[in-house]
């Protein structure tokens, strides 16, 4: 064998063989999508107007503090809307003093006189759209974070359409919908608050008093079970929230035997639930779930870093409570704009459906090349092969996921291939008729039908690029598939069918070519 045959054949083992290592076993290394494995699919819409909300009603507490600590007096702080305040009652002697506080600490927030002590402030544009995309972010990566914790492969957690507010969630391989959408709607929010008094009503809770400020009433479930309403007078301001967790996982308390959810706190919470549970012996404190009273037990003595949750969990509900308590409040309410599931069976006819078009498509191939090309057929057919192997190797390297119309993309990258061997074998019959030795004939073929193979290629993959760009989903499941078919096809076509033509006819006088 000729040097540059060695090399040649040297890189195309070398290539096999890491296709085959890549590729082997194909059941561990081939992710299937959601239309071939099945499994539920999602699109939630993220109610930003909730961050907005959070925003401002934080903004109010802190600016009230604010001006207390620089004594400067106001009547009230109102919300008129998400992102709007007014302020009334301001000291006149003030007004400058509550400008520059406002432009210093809230730069955000812009700050108009409306005359006669009276302020109004208003979120910036600007500020809303960064809060905007700040906020799908953030329940992206939060509801990516319960799905790791399910356990599914392979899951699509995106932004989804052009709105800015959409989250497409596909999860191949999980048919429960329901725990699905309760795992990963549910805000989770959590809070340790201090009760002040509790009732069956609102009315036996206040006797006809006015609310306490810096309280809140919330409702929850009786304390002694059952489903009875009940309604807690508790803090505002939280001892512990969601945020001061360091973690949280199902656990069973043993003198009722039922399953409820413990936590652990982070060492600078940890200090402060010690302190404030150590001067409240004795008082409720309410357990608080996306503001629903869960629980309010009595402190019994201090506390420092552990607690538990308890109520009326089944041992799934405990579980995803404390998954979700793990992964982080979401940022904002979502809502379920459709939902669909596909079932493993039709994943299964899908798979079975693309696998056997792909085989009688190859089938189909094969025997016309075999026919019409003779023993030159065989070059294309170890060419087609090698093209596959590298196509489906190039998948599981990348972890991409295999979808439908990703098979369709491997049938047409079939076709692809087949069309560049046609036009080699058709340019070197035109040679050998002008008579032309074999040996001569292949090589003058390859070379002038490099740029035609090249060129074709090339222009099919810009397009492939084109449709991932701007595609989604499926679309791009086909884009993946047909760019890496087309880069492979260039390198079996060119490279690997000339190399099998050149080892055929090294050493040897060859008069007539099987063509």
């Amino acid at each position: 064998m000729r040097k540059n045959l060695r090399w040649k054949a040297a890189l195309i083992l070398a290539v096999t063989g890491l296709c085959v290592w890549s590729f082997y076993p194909p059941e561990e290394k081939i992710k299937l999508g959601l239309d071939l494995k099945g499994g539920i699919h999602l699109i939630m819409k993220v109610n930003t107007e909730d961050a907005l909300n959070a925003v401002t009603d934080e903004a109010s507490e802190i600016l009230g503090q604010s001006l207390d600590e620089e004594s400067i007096a106001f009547d009230a702080i109102e919300k008129e809307e998400a992102g709007k305040l007014r302020v009334t009652g301001v000291d006149g002697t003030k007004d400058s003093a509550f400008r520059t506080l406002v432009e210093t600490n809230f730069g955000s927030w812009e700050v108009l006189a409306r005359g006669g002590g009276q302020w109004e402030l208003e979120y910036r544009q600007a500020a809303r759209s960064i809060l905007r995309e700040e906020t799908v972010a953030q329940a992206i990566e939060t509801i990516r974070r319960r799905v790791d914790e399910l356990g599914v492969a392979e899951p699509v957690i995106a932004p989804h359409g052009d709105s800015g507010n959409q989250i497409l969630v596909q999860l191949p391989g999980f048919d429960d919908i329901e725990r699905a959408k309760g795992l990963i709607r549910e805000t989770a929010k959590l809070e340790l608050r201090l009760v002040q008094g509790r009732g069956f009503s609102e009315d036996q809770l206040l006797g006809g008093r006015p609310q306490p400020p810096g309280t809140e009433i919330l409702s929850g479930i009786a304390e002694t079970g059952g489903t009875d309403k009940y309604y807690y007078l508790v803090e505002r301001v939280p001892v512990i929230t969601g945020r001061d967790l360091k973690n949280a996982r199902r656990s069973l308390d043993y003198d009722t035997n039922t399953p409820n959810v413990s936590f652990t706190l982070k060492p600078e919470a940890a200090s402060r639930f010690q302190r404030e549970t150590r001067a409240n012996i004795g008082r409720q404190l309410a357990i608080v779930l996306d503001n629903n009273v869960v629980s309010a037990p009595v402190i019994q003595s201090a506390i420092y870093d552990q607690g538990q949750i308890t109520g009326n969990f089944t041992v799934e509900e405990a579980q995803d409570l404390a998954i979700k308590l793990r992964s982080g409040a979401l940022p904002a309410s979502l809502e379920y704009q459709e939902e669909r599931t596909v079932g493993p069976s039709l994943g299964a006819d899908s798979i079975r459906s693309g696998v056997t078009a792909s085989l009688v498509g190859l089938a189909a191939v094969v025997l016309f090349v075999l026919f019409y090309y003779r023993l030159s057929g065989v070059n294309a057919v170890i060419a087609l092969a090698l093209n596959v192997l590298i196509l489906v190797a190039a998948l599981a390297y990348f972890s991409a996921t295999l979808t439908l119309p990703g098979i369709a993309g491997v049938i047409l990258t079939i076709g692809v291939g087949v069309d560049a061997n046609v036009l080699i074998f058709e340019r070197i019959k035109e040679e050998m008729r002008s008579g032309k030795t074999p040996r001569t004939a292949i090589s003058a073929s390859f070379g002038k039908v490099f740029w035609t193979i090249f060129d074709a290629n090339l222009t099919s993959l810009v397009a492939a690029v084109i449709l991932f760009q701007f595609g989604t989903g499926p679309v791009q499941g086909f884009a993946v598939t047909l760019s890496i078919g087309l880069l492979s096809n260039m390198f079996t076509a060119i490279f690997v069918s000339r190399f099998i033509f050149d080892f055929v006819l090294s050493g040897r006088q060859v008069e007539a070519l099987s063509i």
